[in-house]
């Protein structure tokens, strides 16, 4: 038994003091925090659900029966109500190219580029861009795989220009901003490219800025399925959870002082 396996192990036999126990550890993990300042109840929740996303498969090979629901797929809409609308790329290799009706691209565009233009990577170490056609990065034109960083400035083909941003501490997930008049296929307001949390709130370092919403609410991939954490009751798709809830790709979410959908694409 590994490391992880037994840690695993010993935490939930602490929540063990019947099936409906353990069902209950294996769904909610460990309850948010929910004092203090907004900020605190955050990153008390963005702690909460990193302890719990992915456990080691040698461990527990049968928990995605156990819990889920759809495993992810690799784009969605985030249509969140009076904010607008969110491309959302669930892989950790993000191709982007022109949007065509054969293109085989990711994060299809309409602009003037090439069907498949450059690839993103996201690992350990942050994200590169790997530029198979004309990039330019921070006005310098790149020819290999380079290191993009928070605020940086990508130039690709003759006029599109996104800004790169990584704006929470506790999140690995980017956002591409539109610098130019230039949109994704179907129509979004930016681009997100999510690794294990998605942050929306009024935060000005989320990914997601709501500034009529009362708290925070964080997207996350838990167990191969995504999950909907906030420290509210929430209703998906007209069903009552008390603070942590499965997602399909179409789902309609509704709390306390904020809504949002997903659309699959």
């Amino acid at each position: 038994m590994t490391d992880r396996c037994r840690d695993l192990a010993i935490e939930w036999r602490k929540h063990l003091a019947g099936p409906k126990d353990a069902l209950h550890w294996l769904w909610h993990g460990p309850t948010p925090a929910v004092g203090g300042t907004n900020a605190a109840r955050s990153a008390g929740m963005i702690k909460s659900v990193q302890a719990v996303s992915t456990p080691a498969a040698d461990c527990v090979p049968w928990i995605d029966n156990a819990v889920n629901h759809a495993t992810t797929k690799s784009r969605l809409l985030l249509w969140v109500d009076a904010v607008g609308g969110f491309f959302v790329c669930l892989g950790g290799e993000v191709r982007l190219g022109q949007a065509t009706p054969d293109a085989a691209v990711d994060l299809p565009m309409l602009a003037d580029l090439s069907r498949h233009h450059a690839t993103f990577r996201r690992d350990e170490e942050g994200y590169t861009i790997e530029p198979l056609r004309d990039v330019k990065l921070n006005h310098e034109r790149i020819t290999s795989v380079s290191w993009i960083n928070d605020g940086s400035l990508l130039e690709m083909g003759p006029a599109l220009k996104l800004r790169f941003r990584r704006p929470h501490p506790l999140s690995a997930t980017a956002r591409l901003d539109f610098v130019s008049h230039h949109r994704t296929q179907p129509s979004s307001s930016a681009v997100l490219l999510m690794a294990d949390t998605l942050i929306l709130g009024p935060e000005t370092n989320n990914h997601v800025v709501c500034r009529g919403w009362p708290h925070d609410v964080i997207l996350h991939r838990q167990h191969g399925g995504l999950f909907c954490t906030s420290s509210t009751p929430i209703e998906v798709d007209g069903r009552r959870y008390d603070s942590r809830a499965p997602l399909e790709h179409n789902s309609r979410v509704v709390g306390e002082g904020f809504s949002f959908s997903l659309e699959e694409i």
